[in-house]
């Protein structure tokens, strides 16, 4: 049952206490000024009306009797405050947190709607607990050596600076020494840690379990899982995945509303928590197949396409900006790049897969050299960011985005990050991914051309060329202003009113759990 959000103060209390509301522990009230629409009906006698008819006939009985005049004027103004006190509405905002009672067993925890009378300026859409979790489940992953790693060691450079990786001194020289300390050597699936950090240092944050809108379960699933990709032993892929469960089903704010406000962040692609049933297809782990994750928000730098709970979020890139005017500074240093080449593509073919357009545009570009620079990550180490990777960005106006291994690349962020226009050749590489901080319009900051298009002989060369250069100063100047949503700021309190990837990220999360609240 619902009542409208005008229904009077008074009379709210009293419908409640003799109305069972179903799943009341999910019930959220507000309360307005509106008035609400009544029915055509002729109009009863208001309480003001007989009180105007007791006036007029006190008028004849205190002309009959003076002295009693002072003791009914008295009695009338108690009359007039009575009334003004039961029709004025109560100048009270409603909304609901939650509090939890001891109980005599663990599963019999009850949590209980109750009223917060103050709004929360700085948080409107509420606050986020961050659960302290076994060390096992997060620090205990983060090694203090690459030794033991696969041969990618996809796991350097998470150790230091929160996730952010050790510092780029490389990069002295190509860009400003005012920017350097901005510029680390970052791993792209350090999404896990870099989140965490800065989770905890969130304005937001709420020590408080029951005040908090949403939770946060700091476990990195991807470095839980990385280092037995490439082993054949699902069992161990596993472990932590189902122990993390086991964990949080026991708390009781996760029971309140089975998760649904709870969220994660995955520092691999999606397809490496989802391993398929086929007894031939066993890569990833089964995390995102179990039943009790099927609710919780998942953060992750590439999400499936038909899940809700799914949310796509940059690769981190190796720029950290430490404040508003450091990242500023990067803006008006990618927008001054005198590009000498059209375009450029950053890649390494892949023997393994077939039909490789990688392979496909790592020739082209090689045959079109006037036109694309090009970065072979097959001869130059691309891992992390290099020496070679952010020149040939900062001198070409557009970049060259197919696939990777999967659907998106760090690459594009990195292309970006330096002012270049990416040009994609699959929808889901980025339109279809990161809708939360791209524009809606692909066209005002991209170019998109069917891979198809391509391997059937398109000339990628003439459709780059077709751009006149006010179109590409305008696209690039759109590509600028989307710097600050797909960079992680290396203070742990951002960039002040600048949102940057985490920003977005939080706040989008916690409109979404508001707004679904609304509905229940």
């Amino acid at each position: 049952m619902t009542f409208p959000k005008s229904l009077p103060f008074s009379l709210y209390l009293s419908l409640s206490k003799h109305t069972q509301f179903p799943n009341f522990n999910m019930l959220q009230s507000s309360y307005s000024h509106t008035p609400t629409e009544t029915l055509k009906k002729p109009k009863p006698k208001t309480f003001l009306d007989h009180l105007k008819q007791s006036y007029n006939s006190l008028q004849t009985h205190v002309s009959i009797h003076p002295r009693f005049y002072l003791f009914t004027s008295f009695f009338f103004i108690q009359l007039i405050v009575f009334y003004l006190t039961r029709t004025t509405p109560l100048s009270i905002s409603f909304s609901f947190t939650t509090i939890t009672h001891p109980s005599t067993t663990p599963h019999d925890d009850v949590i209980e709607l109750q009223p917060i009378f103050d709004n929360d300026p700085q948080c409107p859409s509420g606050r986020v607990y961050v659960y302290d979790m076994p060390s096992l489940f997060n620090k205990d992953l983060v090694l203090t050596t690459c030794d033991d790693l696969d041969p990618w060691k996809w796991q350097c450079g998470i150790v230091s600076n929160h996730g952010f990786g050790k510092p780029a001194t490389e990069l002295v020289g190509i860009i400003p020494e005012s920017l350097s300390p901005a510029w680390y050597r970052t791993n792209q699936f350090s999404l896990e840690p870099i989140f965490h950090h800065r989770m905890m240092k969130h304005k937001c944050r709420t020590l408080e379990p029951e005040s908090a809108t949403a939770y946060y379960i700091p476990f990195y699933a991807g470095l839980a899982v990385g280092k037995y990709l490439w082993i054949n032993d699902t069992a161990k892929r596993d472990y932590l995945g189902n122990e993390m469960l086991k964990w949080v089903q026991n708390q009781i704010y996760f029971k309140k509303l089975n998760g649904s406000d709870h969220f994660i962040t995955l520092g691999r692609i999606t397809w490496d928590f989802r391993r398929l049933k086929d007894p031939e297809q066993k890569w990833g782990s089964s995390l995102l197949n179990m039943p009790l994750m099927q609710s919780i928000t998942r953060f992750t730098i590439e999400k499936s396409a038909t899940e809700y709970e799914d949310i796509g979020v940059p690769y981190p890139t190796g720029f950290h900006p430490q404040s508003l005017n450091q990242l500023q500074e990067w803006q008006n240093f990618v927008r001054s790049q005198n590009r000498t080449s059209l375009f450029t593509f950053i890649g390494a073919t892949r023997g393994e897969i077939e039909v490789d357009l990688r392979s496909y545009l790592l020739s082209y570009c090689y045959n079109e050299s006037s036109s694309c620079r090009v970065v072979d990550c097959g001869v130059v180490s691309c891992s992390n960011g290099s020496l070679e990777i952010l020149p040939a960005l900062l001198g070409s106006d557009f970049c060259l985005q197919p696939k990777g291994d999967s659907y998106t690349r760090r690459s594009v962020f990195d292309c970006m990050l330096a002012g270049s226009i990416p040009v994609f050749f699959w929808r889901r590489t980025a339109y279809d991914q990161y809708e939360w901080y791209l524009p809606g319009e692909p066209e005002s900051y991209s170019v998109f051309i069917s891979h198809e298009d391509v391997r059937n002989g398109l000339s990628i060369n003439k459709i780059l060329e077709g751009y006149s250069r006010e179109e590409v100063r305008k696209m690039r100047e759109k590509v600028i202003d989307i710097i600050p949503k797909i960079i992680y700021a290396w203070n742990g309190k951002g960039l002040g009113n600048v949102k940057d990837a985490f920003d977005v990220a939080v706040e989008g999360f916690l409109n979404r759990i508001s707004l679904e609240k609304e509905w229940i």
